[in-house]
């Protein structure tokens, strides 16, 4: 596997029925989905997942949030995965994302903002390997 970065489709686009058309456009800039799959996060698993905001006041939000439905979790694979994942998604407020971002097009607010992906080469694959196993990958 070559380089790689992790996104999760959030439960609002999800819900709203954006899955679709947010894998088109990462699959039409050149990603390959190595692993996918729909998933409902416990309380626990979303906490575990996010740990490393345990501290942060908006931790126990985040994590009622991210628990309140299904998501999409997913392995992507391309030259440059995370840093061109990162501009493929746009600023994490879609009010300051760029046009044609997937959080521009996509997102409803801060908080709510349609997609996660790594923010750097080793966590994404800390997060790839906390949501997938080794047989889960092609």
């Amino acid at each position: 596997m070559g380089n790689i970065t992790f996104t999760m489709i959030k439960p609002e686009a999800v819900e709203a029925g954006y899955t679709g058309a947010i894998l088109s456009r990462i699959e039409s800039e050149g990603f390959r989905i190595v692993a996918m799959k729909k998933v409902h996060l416990t309380p626990e698993r979303a906490g575990n997942f996010y740990a490393i905001h345990k501290e942060r006041p908006f931790y126990n939000e985040l994590v009622e949030y991210m628990s309140g439905g299904p998501i999409i979790a997913a392995i992507l694979e391309k030259d440059n995965a995370v840093a061109d994942f990162r501009l493929l998604i746009g600023a994490t407020n879609p009010a300051e994302a760029e046009e044609g971002t997937i959080r521009a097009e996509f997102a409803e607010s801060l908080s709510k903002n349609a997609v996660h992906g790594s923010d750097s080469d080793e966590n994404a694959i800390i997060e790839a390997d906390f949501h997938f196993s080794h047989a889960e990958r092609f």
